[in-house]
């Protein structure tokens, strides 16, 4: 056996070299290291261990080692010894098996216990364990990061296993629920028309972090921020998640289709003091996160527990790293950052003006022209929606979610958040002076209803939680329609279908990026669930056979985001998408009467019209919520001369004449629509210009 040599402290983490790997890892106040090899990741004793020496393998805080022979696959972990003491913020633990902070694979034991990890003595049998992989070896046959513009995106969030776990998935029994199974159902995803899939958390995560009987779902409790989670491959060797993540990746950039990773870098599946010894806590507890007064606790702004260190220049050095590698060696095209006001928190928890790790984000180079989205409040208070530094940070919009669900709720003073939010929200982004697709607009995310809830449940029903019903949010401003729950109520299962598409037609028409939840477009239903991150389900799968049942909400999908994005094949000369018409024309308001909008508290109504007559191109939307049909003045469009709308969308209409194709909507006769309670209307106009006139 070649014996061991000094090594490098740079790159961190595992590297292939020639000849073997160079091995780094950061501890500052380690009294000594291990490198231990196992051979398979359920043996319960290393097949080899290598003591890091402090004098000759260690430099600065860097502990170091090269290892001749040891090529991918290689299965290893750390055993770091040092002081105990919580009170002083170290929790050193020489019996536990830690994993590689910057590790880019990892295996789980058929065993693993988090309960182990936890207790006291040797976890080797059941502890998580990283892998040695190179990167270069991969084949990317040309693909690269597509950079679609975020003027013509529509996001699709969405969970790896839930998307094809169900068994009426079509996906081979090997397949669901993985990388491998998404990319069968890529086909359906390209004809619904959506631009990006915006994954949960596909780190590697702790699924035991959950109620006892339950399992952790989501995916929000990180424990490697380098390597995909091991159980969405439906290959059983150490290297497979990662080459199976690159096809998945390459596959979806073939389709047109990008690809958002919802990354968790706020806090990890350690939790808090009482919780398991699984790599950052073992390494150096007081590096990597925030501590309260006493050391012996943990900040909790992120409500699970524990809070990264973010702004510390170790761990904010480890999360930009993680992004460049996800960009340069996995190929994604963006990131969604869950809770991302944590991040502007410094070592004490206050809020910094000008966050350093942020920064680091923002002006990367590497990430340069990456999508970087911030989920922009934290988990005790922080809300910063409308303020988020930088310039290059989308937002989710939990404004737009807020208001459009209290307007089609007939909230009293919801109509003038309306119109801002249709618009992009210059009300909360306009001070930036940024383009509208600053606002990423949703009405549900994984986080509350679905949409189909949204309009079935007027309380949470989260009794299978185990926490007697007190999780998740309270504050889903939804209505059942008449009847809680399922229904075989014929008007209520009509108002239902009539404000999903409502609020659908909200989303993809609003200025900004739309985003829709998995199975939305099928009336996906949660029973009412509205924090489902503990059940791995028929609750949280999307279920296949909704495709038929809500056949006519799926085509109201595709429609549109065929008419958001695409070209008008009508008049192709113009390249003009619908979303295009709203970014350059001219508009204006009105009520049921033109030019005399209602903005009352009490109003319930509203209707705007966008116009272009250069381009002979004009829309006009009416938007009623109240409970009773109104009629809506239409307004001219040819100069000064009353000229035919066409009616492109009346979502009060039964399937097909709910939305139908641009070439083929009918005129609509005479100077007045009635709009029935409860819907939304779009109509368009195309009147011929004289360019066009002298054309023909």
């Amino acid at each position: 056996m070649i014996p061991v040599q000094t090594g490098r402290s740079s790159p961190l983490g595992a590297t292939i070299a020639d000849g073997g790997v160079n091995f780094s890892v950061f501890s500052r106040n380690a009294r000594g290291v291990e490198l231990l090899f196992f051979d398979r990741k359920d043996d319960a004793k290393p097949a080899r261990v290598i003591p890091i020496d402090p004098l000759t393998n260690r430099t600065y805080h860097y502990w170091h080692a090269f290892v001749p022979g040891v090529g991918p696959g290689q299965i290893y972990g750390y055993r770091v010894d040092g002081p105990f003491d919580p009170a002083g913020g170290m929790r050193f633990d020489p019996f536990k098996v830690l994993l590689d902070p910057y590790g880019r694979g990892v295996v789980v034991p058929k065993n693993y216990s988090r309960q182990a990890a936890r207790a006291e003595g040797d976890n080797a049998a059941t502890a998580m364990k990283s892998v040695v992989v190179d990167p270069g070896t991969y084949d990317w046959e040309g693909d690269m990061p597509l950079k679609r513009l975020s003027a013509r995106t529509i996001i699709y969030e969405m969970h790896v296993r839930g998307f094809t776990r169900h068994p009426n998935s079509g996906v081979p029994a090997k397949t669901r629920g993985t990388f491998a199974g998404l990319v069968e159902k890529i086909p359906y995803l390209q004809q619904l028309g959506i631009t990006a899939v915006e994954l949960l958390p596909v780190f590697q995560f702790d699924a035991q972090h959950a109620p006892p009987g339950l399992i952790n779902y989501w995916g929000y409790q990180p424990v490697s921020f380098f390597a995909p989670h091991q159980a969405y491959s439906s290959r059983q060797d150490p290297l497979g998640p990662v080459n199976e993540f690159r096809d998945m990746v390459k596959a979806l950039h073939r389709a047109g289709i990008e690809v958002i990773l919802d990354v968790v870098f706020n806090h990890t599946a350690e939790s808090d003091h009482t919780g398991p010894t699984l790599s950052f806590r073992g390494l150096d507890n007081s590096t990597y996160y925030i501590l309260e007064e006493d050391r012996s606790r943990y900040a909790n702004y992120s409500g699970c527990g524990n809070t990264l260190n973010a702004n510390h220049s170790i761990v904010r050095r480890m999360i930009v790293d993680s992004l460049r590698y996800w960009v340069e060696q996995m190929h994604v095209d963006g990131f969604r950052f869950d809770l991302a006001s944590i991040l502007a928190r410094d070592a004490s928890g206050h809020v910094m003006s000008n966050p350093p790790v942020l920064w680091d984000i923002e002006s990367d180079p590497t990430l340069a022209g990456t999508k970087i989205i911030a989920e922009a409040w934290d988990a005790a208070g922080l809300y910063q929606v409308g303020s988020f530094i930088g310039d290059s940070w989308r937002e989710w919009n939990g404004r737009f979610r807020d208001d459009i669900r209290g307007f089609f709720r007939c909230d009293r003073g919801s109509v003038t958040r309306l119109a801002d939010r249709l618009l992009g929200s210059p009300e909360v982004y306009g001070h930036k002076q940024r383009e509208p697709e600053q606002s990423v607009n949703f009405v549900t995310c994984h986080d509350g209803f679905t949409l189909n809830d949204l309009v079935s449940y007027s309380r949470k029903h989260n009794e299978a939680n185990g926490e007697n019903n007190r999780d998740g949010g309270d504050d889903d401003r939804s209505c059942n329609c008449g009847i809680e729950g399922p229904t075989e109520d014929p008007a209520v299962q009509r108002l239902r279908n009539r404000q999903v598409k409502n609020l659908l037609t909200v989303t993809m028409l609003s200025l900004g990026v739309p985003m829709i939840l998995m199975g939305d477009e099928v009336r996906r239903t949660q029973r009412g669930n509205n924090n489902a991150y503990c059940h791995d389900d028929e609750t949280s799968w999307f279920d296949w056979s909704l495709l038929n049942a809500h056949a006519d909400v799926h085509r109201f999908v595709q429609l549109l985001a065929a008419r958001r994005l695409l070209r008008d094949t009508q008049h192709e000369h113009r390249r003009l998408s619908l979303n295009e018409l709203l970014h350059q024309a001219k508009g204006g308001w009105h009520g049921v009467r033109l030019g005399q909008p209602d903005w009352g508290d009490c109003s319930h109504s509203l209707a705007f019209h966008a116009e272009m007559p250069a381009e002979g191109l004009f829309l006009y939307m009416i938007l009623n919520a109240y409970w009773e049909p109104l009629d809506f003045e239409l307004p001219p469009v040819d100069n000064g001369e009353r000229h035919p709308w066409c009616r492109w969308i009346d979502t009060a209409l039964d399937s097909p004449h709910d939305i139908v194709g641009w070439r083929s909507s009918p005129p609509v006769p005479g100077y007045i629509y009635r709009a029935e309670a409860r819907s939304v209307v779009v109509l368009f106009a195309h009147v011929v210009t004289r360019t066009e006139a002298s054309d023909s």
